[in-house]
């Protein structure tokens, strides 16, 4: 073999790599084509993905750079403060923040941006339609070497959270006041039920007055029969005849008893108004100390008076028994609770009503036990529902031991039925005590 044939067989193989050489950097070259195009698409569909996301998300959505200049919004974002996304970018945040706020915002995202911690601000932005509060969550914004390039800030609206906690606090307001006309109500049909009671003690105190004033003005008209014949110089003869006719001497040992049984009587009328004043009144006041025992006898009598029951009442235990509270609320608890006790036990032979009193811990205690035929089983669990009761249509609202368990929740005790109590029902009422003696 000569030269030239070897020269040229290694010249066919040189030819025959590089078209090789060639064909591996096409298939390379396409198939690296192929990747950018997969690549292009996938990094399109997450282009739009993101648009879709920046358009659709109700929160505000803000990305800023490290010095607060707006590079993309979301579609709520830009509807709020009224200008296209494309105007935005470019803006410093600062533009559309009160200028209370710009300050604390702005060291915030400068603090997120420094530390890579993600940061909570409220700040007002401004809108056509005036401030809007906003809350915002301040995350950095990273590159691929986990450097902080900007923000992204995540808004929540609060004005809407706002108006609904004023809604909130409106209904709230609405519902104590309908719960206190609730209490009052309730404690007017108590009331409605001691009229006739009342009528008869007040007119009992008022007839004595007004019959010993008639017997004062009688008296005072003999004594100025007396007197006038003294100034017109009658002689002594005839003022000691006259003054045994007219009975002077025994209308004076009379005189002191009449004004006594006046001044009962308008003593009597007196505390009567004073308990009704009591009863009446709404309770709303400060909490204080007072004496249990008192005001369950108070509630006691009252009802008694507008009963035509005979019946025992005793009063056991420790007295005084003072407990902390509003007296006017526990006063209507008392009087539901022994106006209940009275009614149950309507028709029953020898009926007995049985209050008892202790202290246990920090609390005093009040047991209302009477003698009727007691609360079912079945019952028991729905005495405390309101609108709930075992009376006869038109004798009964079904809100006395509802409102009653409220008034004491709100005292910080409570109100339940003895269980297992024989004869009758028993209720115990349990109320922070107050400083004994």
């Amino acid at each position: 073999m000569s030269i030239g044939d070897i020269n040229g067989d290694l010249g066919d193989q040189t030819w025959a790599d590089v078209l090789r050489a060639m064909d591996r950097t096409y298939a390379e070259l396409v198939d690296y084509q192929e990747q950018l195009e997969s690549r292009n698409a996938e990094l399109t569909n997450l282009r739009h993905f993101l648009s879709s996301i920046m358009v659709s998300i109700s929160d505000y959505l803000v990305v800023a750079d490290k010095h607060g200049t707006i590079a993309d919004a979301s579609a709520s974002f830009c509807n709020l403060v009224g200008i296209e996304v494309a105007d935005l970018a470019g803006r410093p945040l600062r533009d559309f923040v009160a200028e209370a706020d710009t300050g604390g915002l702005g060291e915030a995202m400068s603090e997120t941006v420094a530390l890579r911690r993600t940061h909570t601000r409220s700040a007002d932005l401004v809108t056509p339609d005036g401030l809007e509060p906003v809350e915002f969550s301040i995350a950095p914004q990273l590159d691929r070497r986990r450097k902080s390039t900007g923000v992204v800030l995540t808004g929540r609206p609060l004005g809407a959270l706002k108006r609904a906690y004023a809604e909130l606090e409106r209904s709230h307001e609405a519902l104590k006041q309908t719960q206190g006309q609730l209490v009052r109500n309730e404690k007017m049909a108590s009331l409605g039920r001691l009229l006739a009671g009342v009528a008869h003690e007040l007119n009992n105190p008022i007839s004595f007055v007004y019959a010993n004033t008639h017997t004062l003005e009688k008296y005072l008209a003999r004594f100025e029969t007396y007197f006038e014949r003294v100034q017109a110089g009658a002689s002594r003869e005839d003022l000691v005849a006259l003054r045994e006719e007219l009975k002077l001497d025994r209308n004076l040992k009379n005189l002191a008893q009449v004004v006594q049984g006046a001044r009962d009587g308008a003593e009597r009328v007196r505390d009567i108004v004073e308990d009704l004043r009591r009863l009446s009144a709404d309770g709303a006041g400060e909490m204080s100390d007072f004496d249990l025992a008192e005001t369950a006898r108070v509630a006691v009598n009252w009802i008694e008076r507008g009963s035509k029951s005979e019946m025992r009442i005793s009063f056991t235990g420790e007295e005084p028994c003072r407990v902390r509270g509003r007296p006017g609320h526990i006063q209507q608890v008392l009087m539901n609770l022994v106006q209940n006790a009275f009614d149950a036990m309507d028709g029953v032979e020898d009926p007995a009503l049985r209050l008892d009193m202790r202290y246990e811990g920090a609390f005093a205690v009040l047991d209302i036990c009477d003698t009727g035929p007691g609360i079912p089983s079945a019952q028991a669990q729905a005495i405390f529902d309101p609108f709930f009761t075992t009376k006869e249509v038109g004798k009964g609202t079904g809100l006395g031991l509802s409102i009653s368990h409220k008034i004491v929740e709100e005292h910080g005790g409570t109100l339940e039925l003895v269980e297992g109590a024989d004869p009758g029902a028993c209720f115990r009422l349990r109320l922070p005590a107050g400083e004994r003696a």
